[in-house]
């Protein structure tokens, strides 16, 4: 097993191809599908798609459809012009992106020096739960965003490990040091143009400093800002459109925090159990009953964040890595555990595509 992760880990093209089979492989059924559920407000019942006028109301008039992913549907309505409603072409596009994004993920751990990334890459490429997001062609939004995400994440480590080192201080570093920081904001931008779940990205940034250095320095903090402040807009405007425009307002969103709290904690071990032990795979699983006044359901959260603590407590023995994981793992979620409206909510509390990047 150490000369195969060896192999891959010195041999660029063998490990990005060996990915890319993989994913092909695993995902060669779906190039068959067809069209569901929602496709048809995204794509196939979308006036937009047809000309010119309709791509201008896509890209700047938000209120158009019911999600602003601008992106999104750019790249639904280039392939509209190729290959029109033939579900073929949207599939292979999708399964392309998933090897892309797996290809990304590897070179983003190998770049944090993680044991065994190619390994993990190919985890989250072929991983039952990924099926929903790749097999699904609405969900362009959580394979492009993720494209995006691991673009943006990259550039930032190359700047953030030059500013670190002591070439950034002569001018002409210094100058490509900036230009990653300003490539790496960009594609953060796209990101969020593709899926807001992407916002959660300024928190990992700080995250992976801690975890590396121990600490969270000022500086980093202060390269993290604009990130924040654009995904803390992009947030805003997404979850006002989902009240107001997609329509997650009403009995069946009417929860209280405590409610939320319930089914944050209930969601988190639910995903954590998927990844274990991805069987059954459901494309909507049984929303469950919330009661805040039962006391066993309050295990749920308080187990979490029991785990949380015991990382913290442990990490002198054990390391941070446990924890940052973990941090990471429940960050990325967070947009999607319950405290905020989602329209998916009234069907599910939870959907394997919400932890595509998770």
């Amino acid at each position: 097993m150490n000369k195969i992760l060896h192999f891959f880990k010195t041999s660029w093209w063998a490990g990005a191809g060996t990915l890319v089979v993989f994913v092909f492989i695993a995902y060669f059924p779906t190039l068959h599908n067809g069209f569901i559920w929602d496709d048809d407000r995204y794509l196939t019942d979308n006036p937009h798609l047809n000309n010119v006028e309709g791509l201008k109301q896509l890209l700047f008039a938000p209120r158009s459809r019911p999600q602003y992913y601008p992106l999104v549907f750019t790249s639904f309505w280039v392939e509209h012009k190729l290959w029109a409603l033939d579900p073929f072409g949207y599939h292979v596009d999708n399964v392309l992106l998933q090897c892309v994004n797996s290809v990304l993920l590897w070179r983003v751990l190998a770049l944090l020096s993680v044991p065994g990334s190619w390994l993990v890459a190919a985890i989250f490429a072929v991983h039952p739960v990924q099926v929903e997001t790749v097999a699904w062609v609405t969900e362009r939004k959580n394979l492009l965003s993720g494209f995006f995400y691991f673009l943006s994440l990259s550039f930032f480590l190359r700047f953030h490990d030059s500013r670190l080192r002591n070439d950034a201080h002569d001018d002409p570093h210094e100058k490509k040091s900036w230009s990653l920081y300003g490539i790496s904001f960009v594609f953060f931008i796209c990101a969020l143009l593709s899926k807001t779940v992407t916002c959660t990205l300024p928190a990992v940034l700080l995250l992976i400093c801690w975890w590396k250095q121990g600490r969270i320095g000022k500086e980093s903090v202060l390269f993290t800002l604009p990130f924040l402040a654009a995904g803390l807009g992009f947030a805003y405007q997404t979850a006002w459109m989902e009240q107001f425009i997609a329509g997650a307002r009403g009995p069946e969103w009417e929860f209280s925090f405590f409610d939320r709290f319930l089914v944050a904690g209930r969601a988190l071990w639910l995903y954590i159990g998927k990844l274990a032990w991805p069987f059954p795979v459901i494309f909507t699983y049984p929303r469950w009953n919330i009661d805040d006044t039962l006391w066993w359901q309050y295990l749920y959260p308080f187990s979490f964040l029991l785990l949380i603590l015991g990382l913290w407590c442990l990490k002198n023995k054990i390391g941070r890595g446990p924890l940052a994981g973990v941090l990471f793992f429940a960050g990325s979620l967070f947009p999607a555990l319950g405290f905020f409206n989602v329209y998916p909510m009234r069907f599910s509390f939870v959907a394997d595509l919400f932890q595509y990047l998770s």
